[in-house]
């Protein structure tokens, strides 16, 4: 074990130097007895006294400011521009051929969780699905076509709008309502989430206000033959479906969830298939949704979607969800 070195004493403070050899002791020299000259500081001078003494505080505010400015330019440009720019365009598609009838439209309201949306000027729930005039078509009778045109409505309201149907129940009922050979391929869809693309199914917890769902959509027919040769009525819908859902968020739209869709439906003419094959079917659908939660949509089922804080992909009209017209080609944003 090693000692540490011995401290030292301290060493004994300077003296002052002595007086300069031509001034005596008790003399005052004489560069203390003359008046220094006063110069007179300058305002460029003060200014570097000054910022010497609050550079950094300077800084911090010129800094501050300068940023401020720069984003209230930014913002302000950007307003500017958007104002200058015409409504983004989307991918549209053109209406099927056949006898059409598009939804009528209603003032909008400023009343209800829609407000601030394309669907406040929807019609509410039924009201929205217009069905065209039955004529005849090809073999099908007027008679045949109204049948089947109802028949389809009623499988559509059940189908996204029935509160009871949304919630979970009446699939026997809306199995029903499809032609005996055709209703085992539906419990098939409902056991997965392939159903999701022409029907609604409310995730658990979900809720939705009182408001009634908003409606906009057309529906088409024609009298065609399926790839076997059947002839049978097409009857092909094109649907915004809007639902509100119960929110916080104050913000117009927040609690707004939109499903939009394509089904094609087809009624066989009854001398063409077997008595099982006798009514309606449904042959192809296709849905894109919005605003929703991906988590319960990937099971099939609809929620609102969590509150996004993050800015909008600015490609298209955010509008644009709304419009029956628009493509059902859509990037998925889960």
């Amino acid at each position: 074990m090693t000692s540490p070195p011995p401290v030292g004493e301290p060493s004994p403070p300077s003296r002052p130097a002595p007086l300069a050899s031509d001034a005596e002791p008790g003399q005052v020299p004489e560069w203390l007895r003359q008046p220094g000259e006063v110069h007179p500081v300058g305002a460029l001078e003060r200014l570097r006294l000054f910022w010497e003494e609050h550079t950094r505080a300077v800084t911090a505010v010129v800094g501050g400011g300068l940023v401020l400015v720069l984003l209230l330019g930014v913002g302000w440009f950007d307003l500017w521009r958007r104002a200058g720019e015409p409504p983004r365009s989307h991918p549209t598609t053109s209406p099927p051929p056949g006898v059409s009838a598009t939804s009528d439209t209603k003032p909008a309201s400023r009343a209800d969780n829609f407000a601030g949306t394309p669907a406040a000027a929807f019609a509410k729930g039924a009201a929205g699905i217009t069905l065209p005039p039955a004529r005849r078509t090809g073999v099908f009778s007027a008679t045949e076509v109204a049948a089947a045109l109802a028949d389809v409505r009623a499988a559509m309201l059940l189908a996204r709008l029935d509160r009871k149907f949304l919630a979970g129940g009446e699939l026997d009922r809306f199995v029903r309502m499809f032609a005996p050979a055709t209703r085992s391929n539906l419990r098939a869809d409902f056991r997965d989430d392939s159903f999701a693309t022409y029907a609604t199914r409310l995730a658990p917890g979900a809720r939705l206000t009182a408001d009634q769902p908003r409606v906009k959509g057309r529906v088409t027919y024609r009298a065609t033959r399926d790839s076997d040769g059947i002839r049978v009525l097409e009857i092909t819908t094109n649907f915004v479906w809007a639902y509100a859902f119960r929110t916080l968020d104050p913000t117009p739209g927040a609690g707004v969830v939109v499903v939009h869709d394509t089904v094609v439906w087809h009624v066989p003419h009854p001398d063409d298939v077997a008595k099982a094959g006798v009514g309606l079917w449904l042959m192809q659908a296709d849905s894109y949704a919005s605003n929703m939660d991906c988590a319960s949509f990937d099971k099939g089922l609809l929620d609102l979607g969590a509150p996004s804080y993050g800015l909008p992909v600015d490609t298209e009209d955010p509008d644009a969800v709304f419009d029956p017209d628009r493509s059902l080609d859509v990037a998925d944003t889960c």
